[in-house]
């Protein structure tokens, strides 16, 4: 647009500036109404990057073929004992599959019936052996309580070991620990304060494997999802807790219950977001807003302004709606973009204004003096702009790729508001006309130094742009998703805590063969690579020698069988019986410690705490029956469920366990863990090379980290490059003269270069978060160096003093403060995306006000 088509669009909106206004306020209007209506987003990040890339395409196939496999919740339940994780799991467990309207399937990977009868065949021969023989030998010990599951059974019980003691048949040293756990459990009763007790403990010694249990176990939930939500998986998590809440499974009842896995990870992230939202929108409005008034020096032009910006944004809005169809978790950055950009065409024609009114009192000719004056920069700089996020649209992040349309429209739109929406809205808000300069004289020192240093102040920028492209292979590249989130929020410090263990850590790849037999002849090639902690298959469900284990079970099963299953269960004892069994137990306790005075503390602590009780009140025996009891039941249920293991076959696996494992058409899954630290870059990144080696078409989320950051990565220098092919263009055409475009492109260049070395001085790695610094530096340095060159090729004098240099400062002030708030975000991913918006726009503003001058050199004169 020439400056006299400009000129003559502002003289029509300072003429009918009601009508302008009017036109503005109603399509502002009809953008909200369609924005209302047909509003859409989708928070999937796995729609963020093209279906028709290789490695996505393989992640399709994966999903289709295990879809309940992808956007799981994990909920890790942890209990103070044994019994406690379990009875809580499987409580849990069964809440949440009464459900089905919410959770689309529930699933125990560690527990269930399979588990809770054949869980003794996973572990090795020698270990099944060790837990039958300590259940044998725990026979006499089980017995009275199996007889009788009260308080009075659990007397007899002790009665009898404490017998054997002081007849010398048994070591009453090596009942030092139960003793110890059951008085404690018994003295908190008495005191009333909460008592967790573990018989699992008590019966295995205290020793990993046998019947004892892990204190950690998991659920994942497959919940159904709303993508129209921020959050698609806040409502299912929040029924989640609200269940373990009802279930009274809190940390006080001796139970942790937290959730983790791609949804609960992608929803905390999200509310990190909001998390203190206010003060970094409240940090952003209060910096644009005294910025403005630094810059402009009128309240009314800065309302004006901001209005403009207002209705460009929901003008945008809207076309970008119509454009793409929905916004995405990348593409509503056009919001800052726009701000940022609209917010600066709105500076330049208002101190434009301020300089021209200066010349003159009447308001019209002022605007369109302005016009005239900037006007063919503002719309040189929009094109450039424009094209330079249209650059985006090939790519492969369709992320970005939809933010470039929709930007981009909204540039054009932002241009043409601020060449007839701003000049009707000054007209009727009439700003008091200012008297004091617009430039600063204060900056002739400067002026000069820039033209008699000239050399000297090139010579300074060259070195430091060779040192920046020195530092280039420095530059770190950080894609995984993991280290852009909050690592103090529940869904991440548990993910990082699972993640220690490799058996357990989300970053594992997944492969698909033909059928079993393929996959596990896959499995142990993979099993063979030094990167690789372990392959599994559904074939590593059939536990290897069940021979030697089931022989083992079964003979303690033999021997058991009376004990744990009599014939006749004692009914419910008298809180009078339950009292003389106690006095009772503590007389033999006490007798046993006599004859072992060595090792006689721990009997003489339980007497005396079984004293107390019995001397106490009625509700301190209910606590240490509710202390003692329920886990009794739950070991001396899962006693029994394990000594009827049976032969596991591919065949008798369950039907859920086999679906995790085998699609319907077959295709059998492998599932390989890497070697090390999984979140760690460089051990994922040698992972998941060895793995595609032998296995091209695995998927999974080490491969989706690497080739996800190498698709973004390429996206960014084919859209760089395009944007600097078109820009090129478009200035070569505008200006006619090859040494003007250098002298436009050329302080960009170097802010780039210059932004990336301090990455590397600092510590900053790129990620999906930051990058989008890039393309605001790309616009905003495009317009500041085309408002130079254009002026001093009109022959402008001393450009650090005029108007210009002025809006041009403020414009980077207002953008940099706005954006530079985001440093304040709860959310790592942002505020680093703050941290280096700040720095490309110091180098924006240096490469603009210290090496743009000097390049130039002295001012040309105006040409005819």
């Amino acid at each position: 647009m020439k400056p006299r088509l400009i000129s003559a669009i502002v003289r029509q909106a300072c003429d009918r500036p009601w009508i302008v206004l009017f036109a503005a306020a109603a399509l502002c209007a009809a953008a909200m109404v369609y924005v209302a209506g047909h509003f859409s987003m989708t928070s999937d990040t796995t729609q963020l990057i093209s279906e028709k890339v290789d490695w996505r395409q393989r992640e399709i196939a994966m999903d289709k073929a295990f879809a309940r496999n992808g956007d799981t919740t994990v909920v890790v339940i942890d209990g103070e004992t044994p019994e406690l994780a379990e009875q809580a799991a499987a409580a849990l467990a069964q809440r949440l599959e009464a459900r089905p309207q919410m959770f689309l399937s529930v699933r125990r990977p560690d527990g269930g019936a399979f588990f809770a009868q054949h869980g003794l065949l996973y572990l090795p021969t020698a270990e099944v052996q060790a837990t039958a023989d300590q259940l044998v030998s725990a026979q006499a010990f089980l017995a009275p309580m199996a007889a009788d599951p009260s308080l009075r059974g659990v007397m007899t019980a002790v009665s009898t070991l404490a017998e054997g003691a002081a007849e010398g048949q048994a070591d009453l040293a090596a009942m030092r620990k139960p003793m110890a756990a059951l008085a404690e459990a018994v003295e908190k009763a008495v005191a009333g304060a909460p008592a967790r007790f573990s018989w699992q403990r008590i019966i295995s010694g205290d020793q990993p494997g046998g019947v004892l249990a892990p204190t950690r176990r998991f659920i994942l939930i497959h919940p159904k999802l709303d993508y129209r939500d921020l959050m698609p998986g806040e409502a299912s998590s929040a029924a989640i807790r609200a269940e373990a809440r009802s279930l009274g499974l809190t940390p006080d009842a001796g139970v942790k219950v937290r959730l983790t896995g791609a949804v609960p990870l992608a929803d905390e992230e999200f509310a990190s977001l909001k998390d203190h939202a206010w003060v970094v929108s409240g940090i952003m409005l209060g910096g644009v807003l005294l910025m403005l008034w630094l810059a402009v020096g009128s309240a009314r032009l800065v309302a004006a302004i901001l209005a403009t910006t207002l209705i460009g944004l929901v003008l945008t809005a809207a076309t970008g709606l119509a454009a793409v169809g929905r916004f995405n978790l990348i593409s509503v950055a056009f919001i800052p973009l726009f701000v940022g950009l609209a917010v600066d065409f709105g500076i330049q024609f208002s101190v434009r204004f301020r300089a021209e009114r200066l010349e003159t009192d009447d308001l019209k000719a002022a605007l369109v003096a302005s016009a005239g004056g900037i006007g063919g920069s503002l719309a040189l700089a929009a094109a450039a702009i424009v094209l330079g996020f249209l650059a985006f649209l090939p790519t492969d992040y369709v992320g970005v790729s939809e933010l470039g349309v929709i930007s981009g429209l909204g540039m054009a739109l932002g241009f043409l508001l601020n060449i007839t929406l701003l000049p009707a809205l000054i007209m009727l808000l009439r700003p008091r006309r200012r008297t004091e300069p617009v430039g600063s004289a204060a900056m002739a020192p400067l002026d000069r130094f820039l033209i008699e240093r000239r050399g000297l102040v090139l010579w300074a920028f060259g070195l430091s742009m060779v040192g920046s492209i020195a530092m280039l292979p420095l530059v770190r590249f950080d894609f995984n998703p993991l280290h852009l989130r909050n690592p103090k929020g529940e869904a991440m410090s548990t993910v990082l805590e699972i993640m220690r263990d490799p058996a357990q850590t989300p970053n594992a790849i997944d492969a698909l063969a033909r059928d079993i037999p393929a996959a596990d002849a896959l499995a142990k090639r993979l099993s063979a690579l030094p990167e690789v902690a372990q392959a599994i298959t559904l074939s590593s469900f059939v536990p290897e020698d069940q021979d030697a284990k089931l022989a083992a079970i079964a003979d303690a099963q033999f021997l058991l069988d009376p004990t744990l299953n009599p014939l006749e269960v004692a009914p419910p004892p008298s809180d009078a019986e339950t009292v003389q069994a106690m006095r009772d137990t503590a007389a033999k306790l006490r007798a046993a410690a006599v004859q072992a005075p060595g090792a006689g503390a721990e009997a003489l602590r339980l007497a005396a705490a079984l004293d107390l009780l019995a001397a106490g009140p009625p509700q301190a025996r209910a606590r240490a029956a509710q202390a003692l009891l329920p886990p009794l039941r739950v070991t001396l249920d899962q006693i029994r469920a394990l000594l009827l293991a049976q032969p596991v076959t591919l065949r008798t696996l369950p039907p859920e366990l086999i679906r995790d494992w085998v699609a319907r058409d077959g295709r059998a899954r492998v599932q390989v863990s890497p070697k090390g630290d999984s979140n760690d870059n460089a051990t994922l990144r040698k992972f998941s090379k060895a793995v595609l080696q032998v296995a091209p078409d695995a998927a999974g989320a080490p491969i989706s980290i690497q080739e996800a950051g190498r698709t973004v990565s390429s996206a960014f220098i084919q859209a760089g490059l395009l944007s600097f092919a078109f820009i090129f263009g478009l200035l070569a055409l505008a200006l006619r003269n090859l040494r003007e475009v250098a002298f436009t492109l050329a302080p960009i260049v170097l802010a780039g270069f210059l932004t990336l070395g301090s990455c590397v001085l600092i510590g900053q790695p790129i990620n999906f978060a930051n990058i989008i610094a890039f393309p605001l530096l790309f616009g905003v340095g495009v317009a500041f160096h085309i408002y130079f060159v254009l002026a001093w090729r009109s022959g402008a004098q001393d450009l650090l003093q005029s108007s210009l240099a002025r809006g041009v400062f403020f414009s980077a002030l207002t953008t940099g403060v706005a954006f530079g708030a985001l440093i304040f975000s709860q959310h790592p991913g942002t505020a680093s995306m703050g941290k280096i918006l700040m720095i490309s726009l110091i180098w924006t503003l240096v490469a603009a006000l210290i090496f743009e001058p000097a390049l130039l050199g002295p001012s040309r004169k105006p040409e005819g």
